[in-house]
C-alpha cells in the first residue's frame, strides 16, 4: 500500500512542471506562446506619406472607403513628408494598439526602425506604394515602378529619338518609388539619351518648376523631362512653356491627364491609388481574422498618351 501510495505521489510531482509551463492569458494582453493570433483591439493604422498630393489623397480615400464598407476602425495619420515625424506618428499608432499597421514611408530607410518595432510587438504590418527597407512586412502593395518607368522612357525614346539631350526630376532621396523610378528610367535613357540633369525636386510641383527653370538655363537645347511623378511633371510644364520640351511623368493624376488631353503633358504611368488603399484594408483585414496573404500583390501600370488618355 506504501508502494502505491509513493508512486501516485511520484506521478503527481512529475506532473507539476507540466502545467507550470502552460502560457497562462490574462483578458486583452498577449501570451508570451506564438499563438498565431493578432494582437491588440483590432484596429488599422494607416501611415501615410504625404497628404499634400492628390495622388496619395486619392490612396487614403480608398482606404477609408473600404474600411467603412467591411466596418472596421481606422486611424489615419499623415507624415507631411517628414520622416522624423513619420516615425512619431508610427509610434503612437503602436501605442493605440492597433492590430495592422499599413505604412506609405516617406524614406524607405528612415521608416524602418519604427516598422520594426511594431513587428516586434506582433502588429501585421503592410506597406503600400513604398518598400519598407530591410524589413520583412506581412505583404507588400505597389505599382511595378521599374517596369512602369520604362514603358514611359521607352516612349520618349520613340518621340525625340536617340541621342535626345533630356533631363530628370527625382522624387524624395530614398523613397522606394523615387529608387525604382529612376532605376526604370535610367536602364533606357543611359543607352539611349544624352542626360544632361538630374536632381531631385521632392515629389512636389513648386520644387519641379524652380528646379526645371534652372535646368534649362544651364540647358537651354533640352528636348526631353522625365519627372518621377505628376506633380513634379505639372511643375515643368509650367517652367517650359511654349517651348515644345517633351515632359513625362507618373501616376496620371486628374491634373496630368488634363494636361495630356491640352497637348502641354507628353505622357504618364496609370496607378490606382484609391484600388491601392482599399486593397491595404481588404488585406489588413484579412490578417486580423487571421486568414493568410500573399507576400506581394502587384498593381497594374499602363502608358498614358494622347491617343489613349480620353479611355
Amino acid at each position: 500500500m506504501k508502494k502505491k501510495l509513493l508512486a501516485i505521489l511520484m506521478a503527481a510531482a512529475m506532473a507539476l512542471p507540466i502545467v507550470g509551463c502552460s502560457a497562462i492569458s490574462i483578458e486583452g494582453e498577449t501570451t508570451g506562446e506564438s499563438t498565431g493570433e493578432v494582437v491588440g483591439n483590432g484596429s488599422i493604422g494607416l501611415s501615410i506619406s504625404t497628404k499634400n498630393n492628390p495622388f496619395f489623397v486619392s490612396l487614403s480615400e480608398g482606404a477609408k472607403e473600404k474600411a467603412d464598407e467591411l466596418g472596421v476602425d481606422l486611424i489615419e495619420v499623415d507624415a507631411g513628408d517628414d520622416s522624423a515625424k513619420q516615425t512619431s506618428d508610427i509610434e503612437d499608432l503602436i501605442s493605440k494598439k492597433i492590430s495592422v499597421l499599413i505604412v506609405n514611408p516617406v524614406d524607405s530607410d528612415a521608416a524602418a526602425p519604427a516598422v520594426q518595432d511594431a513587428i516586434a510587438k506582433g502588429i501585421k504590418v503592410i506597406s503600400v506604394d513604398r518598400v519598407v527597407t530591410g524589413v520583412d512586412v506581412d505583404c507588400e502593395i505597389a505599382s511595378d515602378n521599374v517596369a512602369g518607368a520604362e514603358m514611359v522612357t521607352k516612349y520618349m525614346v520613340e518621340q525625340l529619338g536617340e541621342g535626345a539631350k533630356v533631363a530628370e526630376l527625382q522624387g524624395v532621396n530614398g523613397a522606394s518609388a523615387t529608387i525604382d523610378r529612376g532605376q526604370g528610367f535610367h536602364n533606357v535613357a543611359d543607352s539611349s539619351f544624352d542626360l544632361v540633369a538630374s536632381q531631385s525636386a521632392n515629389f512636389n510641383r513648386s520644387e519641379g518648376m524652380s528646379v526645371t527653370e534652372n535646368m534649362l538655363q544651364a540647358n537651354p537645347d533640352l528636348k526631353g523631362i522625365f519627372a518621377h511623378n505628376d506633380e513634379m511633371a505639372l511643375g515643368a510644364v509650367e517652367a517650359v512653356g511654349s517651348r515644345g520640351i517633351l515632359v513625362a511623368g507618373f501616376d496620371a493624376t486628374d491634373d496630368a491627364l488634363a494636361a495630356i488631353k491640352a497637348g502641354r503633358m507628353a505622357a504618364t504611368i496609370a496607378q490606382k491609388p484609391d484600388l491601392m488603399g482599399a486593397t491595404a484594408i481588404e488585406t489588413a483585414d484579412k490578417l486580423i481574422n487571421g486568414e493568410t496573404v500573399e507576400k506581394s500583390i502587384p498593381v497594374e501600370v499602363t502608358l498614358i498618351t494622347k491617343d489613349n488618355v480620353d479611355q
